[in-house]
């Protein structure tokens, strides 16, 4: 691999030079952000022949295969507007944004924690594409609905550590891991070892059999501090946006929220100065002056785009849902990356 991603002066370092170089924007800081994407299902495919069919394309069946060959052929527009990172989980995110109810199998883990070779394939293809790009892969492992796919406690170590043995192998020096996604959430993990309260368990097995080559972190949803021990075991810090918003429901954007949590986190018992990246926000409005982008930046911390079909819109929209269009085609889709760009001057 010849990118190297690594965290230097309290920001991200590509191959020991800060991220945006030099940049600011509006008198904020740019150097050392880590701009991304939720690209949650790029490597996915669903087992389930009861589920597949309905991620059916207009000209033909679900092909886990062709959807990643068309996320690899959209990354140079990504990094040609700014982006970074493209975040993955092994084990998806729902195709639907949300949903409670979630009988498809995907997974790219075994029951007892072996990779499948298939996701693996996928996984190196990506890896490799933006290794030479200059861009990086964040890494998710477990997704709550997902986890009871493991039989064990065992096994999900299994999975952690056949996961850094696989990313060392492969001397992938432009992958971050992130444990689990937002594992703070109740009732969705099967093994409490994911959940927040141990989850420094397996950060900590990840830095240890990494031998400290691999960045490790786990994503959190909450707007107050993360656990003590998350905070003092993690190497970067993963907030998520979707929770913060306004007094009038979950689709209006709060701004001021993403400071306050910024601060929050910053203030958390164990925190040691690493630096905040989202790597999920479903906020957008990118035409007004303050939003969740915005706001992120106005406080130091890297922003995420998470952006997924909702209800009646087109194959164009979210870059989440099955089958995805992986272009830059619709009007959310430009908005990010049209201010990606102006605030990076890509």
């Amino acid at each position: 691999m010849t990118t190297r991603v690594g965290i230097s002066n309290g920001g991200f370092a590509i191959n020991g030079v800060p991220t945006y170089s030099g940049r600011s924007w509006k008198g904020h800081r740019i150097e050392g952000m880590l701009f991304n994407s939720r690209m949650a299902n790029a490597i996915a495919d669903d087992e389930n022949p009861s589920t597949r069919g309905a991620w059916s394309y207009a000209d033909g069946d679900w092909d886990a295969e062709r959807s990643t060959r068309e996320f690899i052929a959209a990354l140079p527009a990504y990094r040609a507007h700014g982006l970074l990172a493209v975040c993955l989980n092994l084990s998806g995110g729902s195709p639907q944004g949300y949903s409670w109810h979630q009988p498809w199998k995907i997974c790219g883990f075994m029951p007892d924690g072996t990779i499948k070779p298939a996701w693996a394939a996928r996984l190196a293809a990506v890896i490799g594409a933006c290794d030479h790009l200059g861009m990086a892969v964040i890494l998710g492992l477990f997704y709550g609905k997902q986890s009871g796919t493991f039989t064990s406690e065992a096994a999900v170590k299994a999975a952690v550590t056949n996961a850094v043995d696989w990313l060392l192998a492969r001397d992938a020096t432009n992958v971050l891991l992130e444990i689990g996604n937002e594992v703070d959430l109740k009732g969705v993990w099967a093994h409490d070892i994911i959940a927040a309260g141990r989850c420094h368990e397996l950060i900590t097995l990840a830095r240890q059999r990494s031998q400290n080559r691999l960045l490790v972190s786990t994503s959190i949803i909450a707007r107050e501090a993360p656990p003590p021990a998350i905070l003092a075991a993690a190497d970067f810090l993963l907030p998520h946006g979707n929770g913060i918003y306004g007094p009038d429901g979950p689709m209006q954007p709060s701004p001021h929220g993403i400071r306050l949590q910024v601060k929050n986190w910053r203030a958390g018992a164990g925190y040691r100065g690493q630096p905040i990246v989202y790597n999920e926000d479903d906020h957008f409005e990118f035409d007004k002056p303050d939003n969740h982008f915005v706001a992120a930046v106005e406080s130091g911390a890297s922003w995420g785009f998470f952006d997924y079909r909702r209800i009646r819109e087109r194959f164009e929209d979210g870059f989440q849902s099955l089958p995805v269009d992986w272009t830059i085609s619709s009007a959310r889709k430009r908005g990010f990356f049209g201010l990606l760009k102006e605030i990076t001057g890509s």
